[in-house]
């Protein structure tokens, strides 16, 4: 159980989450004073003069009870703000960097198989022997041979 942890905190995968992370809330940290300290009074100033100028107080005179409606569309703005600059910085370079390395692959030759090996130097055992060349895994002489029990005859 204990091993299996450690192989997940050493893939180097929980790393980048961490800086992600770090990097995350520093990010939301800037853009919230920057929606908090620009954004929300340009807000405040077109419905009065002071912060609470888009706000409704359900009870009057207890402060608790004022809904502030600029500090909802303050958390729109700094929502958008942080998908954007996700998006834009971090998920569209990594979507063309997976494409290129699937391009990649594509253009390279595949490797061939074990068997494709074992014929091709079957083949070219044969071919030193002059023994007539085989195509798949068995030639129709040998097929005829072992189901009657005799040996094919080679050409030369």
């Amino acid at each position: 159980m204990l091993k299996g942890f450690k192989d997940f905190l050493m893939r180097g995968n929980i790393i980048d989450l961490a800086v992600a992370v770090v990097v995350g809330s520093a990010f939301t940290a800037l853009v919230t004073a920057f929606t908090t300290s620009i954004i929300k009074p340009l807000i405040a100033a077109t419905g009065g003069g002071n912060v609470t100028g888009l706000s409704l107080t359900v009870v009057p005179g207890n402060n608790a009870s004022t809904i502030d409606f600029a500090a909802v569309i303050n958390a729109v703005i700094t929502f958008f703000i942080t998908a954007a600059v996700v998006y834009f910085l971090f998920v569209v370079p990594m979507n063309k960097i997976s494409e290129r390395r699937k391009k990649g692959k594509e253009e390279g030759q595949s490797e061939p198989t074990d068997v494709e090996l074992l014929l091709e130097i079957r083949n070219l055992l044969r071919a030193e022997q002059g023994l007539p060349h085989i195509e798949g895994l068995a030639s129709t002489e040998e097929k005829t041979a072992s189901t009657n029990g005799g040996t094919a005859s080679s050409r030369n």
